[in-house]
């Protein structure tokens, strides 16, 4: 059943859209680089896929940039590189800071000499198609938006599935989180030169860079850049309006075109590839300079003494990060990677950062008692997806698992939405994943 369609019989108005504060508070917080930290944890499961698996031991040497653990087996999954030179020490297990779940990780002692490998860089222009997405792959670049595909994978497109059109995701409707907005005033040019590479790559008629209108000097700032470039085709910047979940792909898209994605489909279905800003910039490292994915900019903000915009290494712990900002404030007791609405609460301080973190956001924790459901249907009038929210904790609770299909549970984006203004306090998403983790299990037996 969906929501939508019950809407529409009954000739009523979904608002399909949630308005939390912004709270932006490191937006006009230039990019800083993170000091290098004395040691970096990096998990081999840090995309969507199968866990990389390392190729180095406790004792050897590395250099920044060198490959630590080539991609694991199957098709989706991506290499991962050393974010600081020095000694592996160990590979432990550890509780992953975005799964939850445990697995291994590299752990690097810093030398402190920030020492690089050898970049080779090429001429975008003169690359064929298999050996640029060679060098995003090698790269390890995955979905730098949050959710962590591996890039290569996404843009390896079949004959039988030609896209024409390329959408640059610029929504960043998250509250809080700024490391988008700063990289698009900061460094237009780098995400514009992904842009090429990528219309070149997939031969695609049209762009589309779509971004919040309420970053004024971002949308002039990528128009400067896309004016700059004299792109081939039809590349246009598009205001779109600051709501939430914009930033979901499929948001964005139906927002700027007015098509809908087939349910259980993928924007490839309708010949739309989605890339978000900060991937398109490390695609240009990648490719132009032969630069690996070891860092990126995250905004380390909230109850802290001085929000900003740092470009840390991977694996890098939030304690390093505060200390950057100043220390978190007093009445400060909770972590999350992200925003509050999507992002992942952290057990501590000592937690590291990895390709998905946009964000390191200290809050208070939600105390807030979970009552029954009152059956107002604000969580149905405000899913993006038109979806029916409420059905889905109803049946996890009574572990009717199989009847979430009924009601398309693996359609829910896990935006968090239906859970905003819950008055019940009914931490929806949470019912959700563990839901979709059960079905999962069930398919894989």
């Amino acid at each position: 059943m969906n929501a939508a369609r019950v809407f529409e019989a009954l000739g009523l108005k979904r608002r399909a859209w949630v308005h939390p504060p912004g709270r932006k508070l490191a937006t006009a917080k230039a990019i800083e680089p993170a000091s290098l930290p004395e040691r970096v944890v990096l998990p081999l499961q840090q995309h969507i896929g199968s866990p990389a698996q390392a190729i180095v031991k406790s004792g050897d040497d590395v250099k920044v940039g060198q490959r630590i653990a080539d991609p694991g087996p199957g098709f989706c999954s991506a290499a991962i590189h050393a974010t600081v030179s020095g000694t592996v020490k160990q590979l432990p297990e550890i509780v992953n800071p975005i799964t939850g779940s445990p697995g291994t990780a590299v752990v690097i002692e810093s030398d402190g000499a920030d020492a690089w490998v050898e970049f080779e860089p090429a001429d975008p222009e003169t690359l064929g198609p298999e050996e640029t997405l060679t060098r995003i792959a090698d790269a390890g670049i995955v979905g730098l938006g949050g959710a962590a595909f591996p890039t290569h994978v996404k843009l390896r497109r079949p004959p039988e599935s030609p896209v024409h059109t390329l959408l640059v995701n610029g929504a960043e409707c998250e509250p809080y989180i700024t490391a988008d907005e700063r990289l698009m005033l900061e460094d237009a040019d780098r995400i514009v030169r992904g842009v090429r590479i990528l219309g070149r790559l997939l031969d695609v008629q049209r762009v589309w860079i779509g971004v919040e209108d309420n970053k004024p000097a971002a949308i002039d700032r990528m128009k400067q850049a896309v004016a700059a470039a004299n792109l081939p085709g039809d590349v246009r910047v598009v205001a779109v309006p600051s709501q939430y979940p914009m930033g979901a792909e499929k948001t964005l898209l139906k927002a700027i075109s007015g098509k809908e994605v087939p349910e259980g489909g993928f924007p490839t279905d309708i010949g739309v590839v989605v890339q978000n800003v900060a991937t398109l910039a490390a695609i240009d490292d990648a490719v132009t300079l032969g630069k690996p994915l070891v860092e990126r900019v995250v905004s380390v903000t909230g109850l802290v003494a001085e929000p900003k915009n740092v470009l840390a290494r991977f694996g890098t712990t939030a304690a390093h990060l505060l200390d950057r900002a100043g220390g978190a404030s007093p009445e400060a007791d909770a972590i999350i990677f992200g925003g509050p609405m999507m992002g992942i609460a952290q057990a501590g301080l000592e937690a590291p950062i990895v390709k998905s973190t946009n964000c390191v956001l200290m809050t208070r924790a939600d105390r807030r008692i979970e009552r029954g459901c009152v059956r107002c249907g604000r969580c149905v009038e405000v899913c993006a997806m038109g979806l029916m929210p409420l059905m889905f904790v109803n049946h996890v609770k009574q572990g009717i698992i199989d009847g979430l299909l009924d009601y398309h549970v693996m359609s829910c984006v896990e935006c968090g939405a239906c859970s905003y203004g819950c008055p019940a306090n009914i931490p929806i998403v949470s019912y959700i994943k563990l839901g979709k983790a059960e079905l999962r299990k069930r398919e894989a037996k």
